[in-house]
């Protein structure tokens, strides 16, 4: 469905990690080993794994994995890239101690975000962080784009076997909006 995006340059990719994701590991809210679900080019990997974490990175689009690969070659940094359906990440057959999640969220319907919410609990280590920015319902119906997320859709989704530690306005940094698209941005932890 996205691969098409990757022929070009997708308004999601703006050459460097959300801020949001930069500011939670400077909180060290993200820790050791890192699954990045719906990488796209992989910058938010790239950025950990200059960081020294062991970094990984998943996306349907093997256009946009094939961008991932490439950029890690070309900045010479080790980083694990593939293309992968975030709806089977049970079958990664790995555990990480923080999955990121930028974009891909909102973007599943109400049964998706259920059967994504029971297979990420495969991949996150016992007392492991989540952390997801998404679109919310503060941003105008008008701008098209994709789905909002209302907070309460969210909690729902996560009130089993995590602690929701914040869900909290952002900015989604993007090369259509000027200053960001209204945006929540959550810290899970998975008891």
């Amino acid at each position: 469905m996205f691969d098409s995006m990757y022929d070009g340059i997708p308004p999601w990719d703006i050459g460097r990690p959300q801020t949001e994701f930069v500011n939670a590991a400077k909180r060290n809210e993200i820790r050791k080993s890192v699954l990045d679900v719906g990488c796209g080019t992989g910058e938010h990997v790239l950025y950990f794994a200059g960081l020294g974490y062991e970094t990984w990175g998943i996306d349907s689009s093997p256009n946009a994995i094939r961008k991932a690969k490439q950029k890690a070659e070309q900045r010479r940094i080790n980083a694990h890239f593939r293309v992968w359906d975030a709806l089977q990440l049970e079958s990664l057959g790995k555990k990480f101690d923080s999955v990121i999640d930028s974009g891909l969220f909102h973007v599943f319907s109400d049964e998706e975000r259920l059967e994504f919410s029971r297979n990420l609990s495969s991949v996150v280590k016992t007392g492991g962080s989540y952390h997801v920015l998404c679109f919310s319902t503060k941003e105008p119906k008008d701008w098209g784009g994709p789905r909002r997320i209302t907070q309460k859709e969210i909690r729902e989704t996560f009130k089993d076997g995590w602690i929701i530690n914040y869900v909290r306005e952002a900015r989604f940094e993007s090369n259509f909006h000027r200053d960001g698209g209204m945006a929540w941005f959550s810290y899970l932890t998975k008891i």
